[in-house]
C-alpha cells in the first residue's frame, strides 16, 4: 500500500488534489448549515440544496484547475498557495449568491462569507494532513540524519522551515545562547540553551549539527565547532540566506597579510638590488632548494642570470614544486634548472653533483631549524646541521668551488637548546675552512626570524585565529628581529658578493619586535579583536604557553656586538673566535661516536660543551648580556 502511494503518477496526484478540493464543498456546505442553524444537515436538507450543491462542485473543479490549485505540491503550498485556495473559497461564495438570486432563492450573504471561510480552513488543514500522512510515508523507510541547529534568528529559521520536506533530514530543536529564546517554539521548534547541548544530542540522538549564526565572527563561530566535534557529532555552517542569494559578500577575513607591514621599519626591497656578479654566468648549487630561504634564493638568483642552477633537496615533492616553478620562472632567461635529489651527508653525491654541473657557488639553505623538533630530535639535528655542513664544506674545497656562503641563524648566538648548538657548530665548521683554505671562499650570513617562512609565527597566528583561537605566546617578554623572505635572500647575495672569507655577515633589521605585540597586530590585521581583561567580549584570546626547551627571551645578532660597516649600507659583518681545525676534528668525531652508540640524550650536553668553549675564545660581552638581557 505505501509503495502504492510513492509510485503515484503527477497527473494522478493532481487528480487527486483536485477532488479533494471538490470533496470539500459539500462539507464547507454542511458545516455551515450546521454553525447558522445549530442542527446537522440531513437528507432533507441536501434535497433542497441540492442544484446548489452541484453547481459549487462543478464550480470548484473549472476555478481550482484556472487557479492551477492541484499543480501546487503539497510540501510547497504556503502563504502563496493558500492566497490560491482564499480565492477559489471567494469565487466560491460569489457563485453561491448570484446562483441563489438566479432562482429567486432566499440568499444569505452572510451563510457564503461562513462558507468561504469554512472552505478555506479545510482545504488548507486538509492539505497539511496529506503532507505529513505522505512524510511519514516516504521517511518510514528511509534512515533519517537528525540534526539540532545551533541559532534561532533569521537564518536558522529559514532553515528549519526549508528542512521541513525533506526526507533525509529531520531537525529536532534549536540551540541558542539568548536567554530571550529559551522555551519558545520557532518555526515548530523548541529552542533550548547551549547548557543543554551534550544532553540533547545523548537524549535526542543527534547526528549532526548546523551552525546558522552568519553574523557571528568566524572566531567564535570556530570556538562553538570545536565545542560541539568535542562530543563526537558532525558540524557544518551556512552562510546566511543574503550571502546566498548575492545581496551580501561573503568575506573570508583572513586573507593572506603581508609579513612587510609588521616588521616596524621600512622594506628593503630598494636597498637591497644588485649583488649578482659573483652568480651572473656561474653554475649555483642551493642546498635545500625546497624550502621557503632556499626556494627564494632561486627566484632572486634567476634575476642574476646564472648560466646552471643546481636544486639540491631531500624532499621528493618538495624539489618537485620548486623545479617545476623554476622551470616557468627560467623559459626565457636561458638557465639550465638540475634537480637533484638526495642528502648534503651524502658525500659522493655531492662531490659528484658538483663536478658533473662545474659549481662555482654554493649557497647552503639546507637546515633543519624548527627549535622544539630538533630538541626532540637532536641526533637529526646535528647530522644534518653539522655534519651536513662538513660534508658539503669539504666537498666545496676539494672541487674547487669558488664560494660557499652558509645560511645561519642569530639562534646561533650563545645558543639555549640543541638546535642553536647545531647550528653554531656548522659556523665554526665554515669557520676552520675558511681558516684553512687558499682558493674556496668560506663565509657566512647570520640573520633572525623570516616572517613567510615554513613555521614563521604570522601563518601560524593566522591558524589559530581561524580556529578561534586562542593565540599563543611562548612568553609575553620575547622579542624577536624580524625579516621578510625575500629580504633575507637580497642580503645571502650581497654578502655572497661581499665576502672575502671567514666573516659573519649580519643586517641592520631595525629594532626587535615583541612577539605579543605582533600576535596582538595580526589578530587586529584581520578584524578581530583581543579578548582580555580590558575587553572580555573580545574575538580572540592570547595565552602564554611558557618558553620552550632551548628558546631563550632575546636573541642577539653577534657574541661580541661588534659590527662593522660593508660596502652595503644595510649590512654589517663581524670576526669571532673559532676552534682550531683539531677541536673541531675532535667534536666532529665525539659527536659521531655517540649518535653511532646511541647515547642521544648527552649529545646536547656534548655540543654545548663545544660551543662553551668557543665562547672562552671569543671577545666577551657584559654579564647581563650574556645571560640574555636585551640587547636594547
Amino acid at each position: 500500500m505505501l509503495n502504492h502511494v510513492k509510485s503515484l503518477s503527477r497527473p494522478t496526484k493532481q487528480a487527486i488534489l483536485l477532488g479533494l478540493d471538490m470533496a470539500l464543498v459539500p462539507v464547507a456546505l454542511g458545516l455551515t448549515a450546521y454553525l447558522l442553524t445549530g442542527n446537522p444537515p440531513g437528507a432533507a436538507w441536501i434535497t433542497d440544496h441540492w442544484s446548489t450543491l452541484v453547481i459549487l462542485i462543478v464550480g470548484s473543479s473549472v476555478m481550482s484547475t484556472l487557479l492551477g490549485l492541484p499543480r501546487i505540491q503539497l510540501k510547497s503550498y504556503e502563504i502563496s498557495a493558500m492566497g490560491r485556495s482564499a480565492m477559489l473559497a471567494a469565487a466560491l461564495a460569489v457563485v453561491m449568491v448570484t446562483f441563489d438570486r438566479t432562482l429567486d432563492a432566499p440568499s444569505i450573504v452572510g451563510a457564503a462569507v461562513v462558507f468561504a471561510m469554512m472552505y478555506l480552513v479545510l482545504s488548507a488543514l486538509t492539505r497539511l494532513f496529506l503532507l505529513q500522512i505522505l512524510l511519514y510515508i516516504y521517511r518510514k523507510d528511509v534512515p533519517a540524519t537528525r540534526v539540532l541547529i545551533y541559532g534561532a534568528g533569521k537564518t536558522g529559521m529559514q532553515l528549519a522551515l526549508a528542512l521541513k520536506p525533506h526526507e533525509a533530514i529531520r531537525a529536532v530543536g534549536f540551540i541558542d545562547d539568548n536567554s530571550v529564546l529559551h522555551k519558545l517554539t520557532v518555526a515548530g521548534l523548541p529552542v533550548h540553551p547551549s547548557q543543554k547541548l551534550e544532553r540533547l544530542i545523548a537524549e535526542q540522538a543527534i547526528d549532526r549539527v548546523l551552525l546558522a549564526m552568519p553574523s557571528l565572527s568566524p572566531p567564535r563561530q570556530a570556538q562553538i565547532a570545536r565545542r560541539v566535534a568535542a562530543l563526537g557529532v558532525e558540524v557544518q555552517t551556512l552562510p546566511s540566506f543574503a550571502q546566498l542569494v548575492g545581496q551580501e559578500a561573503i568575506i573570508d577575513k583572513l586573507t593572506p597579510i603581508l609579513p612587510r607591514r609588521f616588521l616596524g621599519r621600512a622594506h628593503l626591497d630598494s636597498t637591497l638590488r644588485g649583488g649578482c656578479s659573483a652568480y651572473r654566468g656561474n653554475s649555483v648549487m642551493v642546498t635545500g632548494a625546497g624550502g621557503s630561504i632556499g626556494s627564494e634564493l632561486c627566484r632572486q638568483l634567476l634575476n642574476c642570470n646564472p648560466a646552471r642552477l643546481v636544486l639540491l633537496e631531500l624532499s621528493e615533492y618538495a624539489l618537485y614544486n620548486v623545479e617545476r616553478e623554476l622551470r616557468a620562472l627560467a623559459e626565457d632567461t636561458g638557465c639550465d634548472i638540475v634537480p637533484v635529489l638526495g642528502s648534503v651527508n651524502d658525500a659522493p653525491l655531492v662531490r659528484d653533483t658538483i663536478r658533473k654541473h662545474d659549481v662555482g657557488v654554493v649557497l647552503h639553505a639546507a637546515a633543519y631549524k624548527h627549535v622544539p623538533l630538533v630538541e626532540a630530535n637532536p641526533a637529526a639535528g646535528i647530522a644534518n646541521n653539522v655534519f651536513g655542513t662538513q660534508t658539503l664544506a669539504q666537498a666545496a674545497l676539494d672541487t674547487g668551488v669558488k664560494r660557499f656562503i652558509l645560511i645561519s641563524t642569530d639562534k646561533a648566538v650563545r645558543p639555549m637548546g640543541i638546535m642553536g648548538a647545531s647550528k653554531r657548530l656548522a659556523e665554526l665548521v665554515v669557520q676552520d675552512f675558511a681558516q684553512r683554505s687558499e682558493s674556496t671562499v668560506f663565509s657566512m650570513v647570520r640573520f633572525g626570524n623570516v616572517l613567510g617562512s615554513s613555521g614563521s609565527v604570522i601563518p601560524l597566528f593566522q591558524e589559530q585565529i581561524l580556529r578561534g583561537g586562542p593565540v599563543t605566546v611562548t612568553h609575553h617578554d620575547v622579542t624577536r628581529y624580524f625579516m621578510t623572505v625575500q629580504e633575507a635572500t637580497r642580503l645571502v647575495l650581497w654578502a655572497g658578493n661581499l665576502a672575502r672569507g671567514g666573516e659573519i655577515f649580519v643586517l641592520d633589521m631595525g629594532k626587535p619586535i615583541k612577539i605579543a605585540d605582533l600576535a596582538r597586530q595580526v589578530i587586529e590585521a584581520v578584524g578581530y579583536s583581543v579578548r582580555d581583561a580590558q575587553n572580555p567580549d573580545g574575538d580572540i584570546e592570547i595565552v602564554t604557553t611558557g618558553l620552550r626547551p632551548g628558546e631563550k627571551i632575546y636573541e642577539e645578532l653577534s657574541i661580541s656586538g661588534e659590527l662593522r660597516p660593508t660596502k652595503h649600507p644595510k649590512l654589517s659583518c663581524t670576526i669571532e673566535g673559532n676552534l682550531s681545525e683539531f677541536e673541531i676534528t675532535r667534536a666532529v668525531q665525539s659527536l659521531k661516536a655517540m649518535i653511532e652508540t646511541g647515547a642521544h640524550m648527552q649529545l646536547a650536553e656534548e655540543a654545548m660543551r663545544w660551543v662553551a668553549r668557543d665562547l672562552e675564545k671569543s671577545p666577551d660581552q657584559t654579564a647581563e648580556d650574556a645571560a640574555g638581557k636585551s640587547p636594547h
